[in-house]
């Protein structure tokens, strides 16, 4: 479900009234180092103890733990001597598959074994930035949309898969010229006919507004004519960068743009001026279909509501246990244990998080106003090398 920029820009709004003294949070300890994730965006992690973490007594992990193998999954097809994120904390495959061997053992349903788990076999690291420790968490949903493998006078907007002429270049998309790249067409163009006959129709969907909302969050669940449904998710973009709808109504007086709900219903009711206002977000998306559980995150493996959080992985690396401290977009405090399984165009930087919420209405209200402060804290696997870099490290109140 990658990148997940196209399910962010302008459509996230502040929620008044935030304040960080609301969030409960806890400072770490003193340790002798910080250690320096050495990238361009300037990570910094320092250890600090699992009982000082806000909510950790709290929180029922075993939600987290079939997220977290999930993840183990990937570990087990890794060499025990590959690195796992930053040089810095000297993380290996190995290390990892040893605590997701303890994980494979704790009995589902069993809150307090998770939590033993956790605290046994992780060392947390306080994750700071070149700004402190406070970054930014938004959210994000799996849109629903009505459509058609049949394009009908009612199902006419059409969803497609990757175009026979398109190359990405890297996380890009470009045009092949007969062997030379040139940017791909922008959305304007490619809605009035700029790849017709290049790229297959997945789908036709019902209602245009919807097939823009599926190009933001990246994936996506059909409810077609028969009830079944079809899930997809991203394939490819065109290279473009993103436009936020939810800036442009705000600049021009067209409503407050203040959620992904007010967005869609301004765009449902202004239909010729929707129209136009998403074609002024140059950057298109392609899709694939997806059999199975989904949606897919960067990882490779499918997301699980309220557990799975998108990351800049030159900070916290795919598949590792966080533990997040921040608040949903009604103000309300999230302080729970996730797992970094997905990242995306916009999710830059240190300390910076994207919450994956599921799929449905009510997850499109929860996620369609979340840009919340916070802090995360990333927990890796105890080993000897760690224990060499965060040795004794007693807890400090002072750094409360």
């Amino acid at each position: 479900m990658v990148p997940r920029g196209e399910r962010l820009g302008a459509l996230r709004m502040t929620v008044a009234g935030l304040v960080l003294g609301a969030l409960g949070f806890v400072g770490g300890c003193e340790s002798p180092e910080l250690l320096d994730g050495r990238s361009e965006i300037n990570a910094r992690y320092r250890p600090v103890a699992l009982s000082v973490l806000p909510g950790w007594s709290r929180d029922h992990m075993d939600a987290a733990l079939p997220a977290f193998l999930r993840s183990c999954e990937k570990f087990s097809a890794m060499k025990p001597g590959e690195s796992v994120g930053p040089r810095a904390i000297g993380s290996r495959v190995g290390d990892w598959q040893a605590a997701c061997a303890a994980a494979r053992m704790v009995p589902r349903g069993d809150s307090e074994g998770a939590r033993r788990l956790f605290t046994e076999h992780f060392q947390a690291w306080e994750v700071t930035g070149p700004n402190g420790p406070t970054g930014t968490f938004t959210g994000y949903y799996e849109a629903t949309l009505d459509g058609s493998f049949e394009r009908t006078a009612l199902y006419n907007t059409p969803v497609y898969g990757p175009p026979r002429d398109l190359r990405m270049d890297g996380a890009k998309g470009m045009r092949d010229r007969n062997g030379t790249l040139e940017p791909y067409p922008d959305r304007a163009a490619i809605e009035t006919g700029a790849i017709t006959g290049l790229a297959p129709v997945l789908l036709w969907a019902r209602d245009p507004v919807d097939v823009h909302m599926l190009h933001i969050q990246g994936s996506g669940q059909v409810r077609l004519p028969d009830g079944r449904v079809q899930r997809i998710g991203y394939a490819a973009n065109n290279g473009h960068r993103f436009v936020g709808v939810g800036r442009l109504m705000k600049e021009r007086g067209f409503g407050d743009g203040a959620s992904m709900p007010a967005i869609r219903a301004w765009l449902r009711a202004n239909p010729d001026q929707g129209i136009a206002l998403m074609r002024e977000n140059p950057r298109f998306i392609f899709f694939r279909f997806i059999d199975g559980a989904g949606p897919i995150g960067a990882q490779g493996v499918p997301l699980t509501p309220e557990r799975s959080l998108a990351v800049d992985k030159r900070s916290i690396p795919l598949g590792a246990p966080v533990w997040l401290a921040t608040t949903d977009a009604q103000g309300q405090g999230i302080q729970r244990l996730m797992v970094a399984q997905d990242t995306g165009n916009a999710i830059t930087g240190a300390v910076r998080g994207d919450f994956f919420w599921g799929g449905g209405e009510q997850a499109l209200y929860h996620a369609g106003g979340m840009k919340s402060p916070g802090r995360y804290w990333l927990l890796i696997p105890r080993s000897e090398t760690l224990a060499r870099r965060s040795p004794a490290a007693p807890f400090d109140p002072k750094t409360l």
